[in-house]
């Protein structure tokens, strides 16, 4: 057997106060970020990821000489725990943000001359910070613009804090405030399926509501997107376990927690093959399926909950060619199966050509599809909205899946996800499915590393001033 403390550290013996252990199970965002946060507070903390790998589902491979992001993640300016997250392991400037919102929208069906729009901002206060984008954006009828102005204004005064939210779908919502279903394809599900992974008929009012009062209507810098320049591996991985060992952290990889006890002593012990680790806190920061499996005998009232919270897919597809085919580092189509493209050729390390990745949010009727399918359905696809495709070489295609990569957003999935804290003292959650107010986001996964850390210190007895001071919002 083995302890997860080690000998006192010089500060914890000049403050007076007992070294203190804890366990984090999972090395996503969320892991890491209660991790860091633990060992800020002066606290011993052992990191335990079953995966060879930190980072979650935000992770890169290699393929032959490319590195692939498992999928495409971007983050705005509002996700504030996210960007402390990036400070906090030096990559901020790895990923750095828009200087102002502007999303290119191409429709593979618009008339000559009006098949690119924009979505953009100006710096004028909220909400005349988009009037002029949404004045001028071709894909919709001058009444339709009208009509999601005001819808747009209703949205801003629904009280996020109001349960009944959460009970309704977005999709009625938007058709009972005058939302045509072009106006919902071509705007509100354009970002929503983005940000949600679910269309808007699928989606919580509650969750929606807070996606976009919050990215577009408080504050005008707010949507500004921001996405990383290299392999999210090298972020959220290399950098991470950087700023880890740093602090002391403990990290083990490969490394599957097989069950979790609470001793007559008031400790936890955690079991891994070969190895069994003592702690005075645990968190766990993994799935909530996993969490489940884990979590001991009375530690929820109701953890049966955690199973009903359902999961949604994402599918990206890749297509790497043999010449430039697209000019600017991303857009958005309409009228095609394609919902966003992004340029990886740089962050890959693709010498020759380019290489463009497909992020195709909600893919439950793809996701399981063969490659040939997908190959079929997809090139001629890139060909209607991108003309400089249609006489360039494909030299690789491949897809990559994540069947369970978020949790969905459905109406009634807020009464499901549970806070931090547990009944079993110094037992504390995090992950993007839990109750952060955010859908399933990197910002609602460090969020919920930060909720659990506080947590964790507050059954530690230990002060939360560097949370409170650092995460003010995120908190």
């Amino acid at each position: 057997m083995s302890d997860a403390t080690r000998p006192e550290r010089p500060d914890a013996e000049a403050s007076g106060r007992p070294e203190r252990a804890a366990v984090v199970v999972g090395g996503g965002l969320a892991g890491i970020t209660a991790a860091l946060a633990l060992a800020d507070a002066g606290v011993r903390v052992t990191l335990l990821e079953g995966r060879p790998r930190l980072g979650g589902l935000a992770f890169s491979f290699q393929r032959g000489a490319l590195t692939v992001d498992n999928g495409q993640h971007v983050y705005l300016r509002c996700c504030t725990a996210y960007r402390w997250f990036l400070d906090r392991i030096d990559a901020a400037s790895l990923a750095p943000l828009q200087d102002r919102l502007d999303v290119p929208v191409l429709d593979a069906e618009g008339k000559p001359g009006r098949r690119l729009g924009r979505i953009g901002r100006t710096a004028l206060p909220v909400p005349l910070h988009l009037a002029k984008s949404l004045a001028t954006y071709p894909h919709l009828s001058l009444a339709e613009r009208a009509r999601v102005g005001r819808a747009a204004l209703a949205l801003k005064g629904l009280d996020l804090a109001d349960p009944a939210l959460d009970t309704q779908n977005f999709g009625s919502w938007l058709a009972a405030h005058g939302q045509s279903a072009r106006a919902i394809e071509a705007l509100w599900d354009l970002v929503g399926v983005a940000t949600l992974n679910a269309v808007a008929g699928d989606s919580s009012l509650g969750l929606a509501a807070m996606v976009f009062k919050t990215g577009l209507l408080s504050d005008p810098g707010a949507a500004d997107i921001g996405w990383a320049r290299v392999p999210l591996g090298e972020l959220h991985d290399t950098l991470a376990r950087k700023a880890l060992d740093s602090v002391g952290v403990r990290t083990e990889v490969r490394t599957r927690v097989t069950s979790i006890s609470h001793n007559e002593n008031g400790r936890w012990s955690v079991q891994v093959p070969g190895e069994t680790l003592h702690a005075d806190a645990v968190v766990l920061a993994v799935p909530q399926r996993e969490a489940h499996e884990l979590l001991p005998e009375g530690a929820l009232d109701a953890p049966e909950r955690l199973l009903e919270i359902g999961t949604a897919p994402i599918l990206n597809v890749h297509v790497v060619y043999d010449r430039q085919v697209l000019s600017r580092p991303f857009f958005a189509a309409l009228g095609s199966p394609v919902q966003w493209v992004f340029d990886r050729t740089e962050a890959s390390g693709l010498r020759e050509g380019q290489y463009l990745a497909l992020s195709q949010s909600a893919a439950q009727d793809e996701v399981d599809e063969p490659v040939s399918v997908l190959r079929e359905r997809y090139l001629p696809e890139l060909e209607r909205l991108l003309p400089a495709t249609r006489g360039a070489q494909v030299k690789d295609f491949f897809v990559t899946r994540e069947r369970t990569a978020t949790f969905a957003p459905a109406p009634g999935v807020g009464r499901l996800r549970p806070g931090a804290r547990t009944k079993a003292p110094g037992l504390c959650l995090a992950g993007a499915w839990t109750a952060t107010g955010w859908p399933a986001t990197m910002e609602s996964a460090v969020r919920s590393g930060v909720s659990a850390a506080g947590a964790a210190l507050n059954a530690l007895g230990r002060p939360r001033d560097h949370l409170l001071e650092l995460f003010e919002e995120a908190a």
